[in-house]
């Protein structure tokens, strides 16, 4: 399996998935058209897309974000319920703790910190999966972008398929006419339509 650091070196759509998908989460306008349609320079060579476009309006990532946001709701909602279990633990203890003998509290006492140390554990074992649970999909999405656009390439006869993202200066300006970002998003989309049936 690549290692994230192979994937952003490898591709820079790779490093801004992360904060591309979040903000993809807090879209609320994902029916927008992807770029104005524009004739595409059926001679060129080198043409690009837009990535915000692209990660806003692809369905793959639509599903992608709601998978990520699922598990981490569940993980979230699961270390909740057991830290509560453990605080409802601790405060009954408090409540009989006078009643009891030095023994009884020292005995529930190293119980409830081995239980406290198992929580933090579970919770930073919880946190590492849904980490890596992202940058699994993140690699799915980059090898899927990838795979597709090495073929897109091919069958329109492009020799290089440049991306950019606002804000970013590696790409100032392009003439409209180069911009592929409504084809790409379109065929990715019947792509994946297919491939959910």
């Amino acid at each position: 399996m690549k290692s994230s650091a192979s994937i952003v070196t490898k591709f820079a759509l790779g490093l801004a998935i992360a904060a591309s998908v979040a903000a993809c989460k807090n879209s609320t306008d994902s029916k927008t058209a992807a770029t104005p349609a524009v004739a595409i320079d059926s001679k060129a060579t080198t043409v690009y897309f837009n990535q915000d476009s692209l990660l806003k309006n692809y369905e793959y990532v639509k599903d992608m974000t709601k998978r990520l946001n699922d598990k981490g709701t569940a993980a979230n909602a699961d270390i909740n319920g057991r830290q509560q279990a453990i605080q409802r633990e601790v405060a009954d203890y408090q409540k009989g703790a006078a009643t009891m003998t030095a023994d009884q509290r020292a005995q529930i006492e190293q119980g409830l910190q081995r239980k406290g140390e198992e929580f933090q554990q579970y919770r930073q074992n919880a946190s590492a999966q849904v980490q890596q649970e992202q940058l699994s999909e993140q690699a799915k999405l980059y090898d899927k972008l990838s795979d597709f656009l090495k073929g897109y390439a091919k069958d329109k006869g492009y020799k290089m398929i440049l991306t950019y993202q606002h804000g970013s200066a590696s790409l100032m300006y392009a003439d409209p006419s180069l911009d592929i970002t409504a084809d790409i998003i379109k065929k990715l989309n019947e792509a994946y339509a297919k491939d959910k049936k």
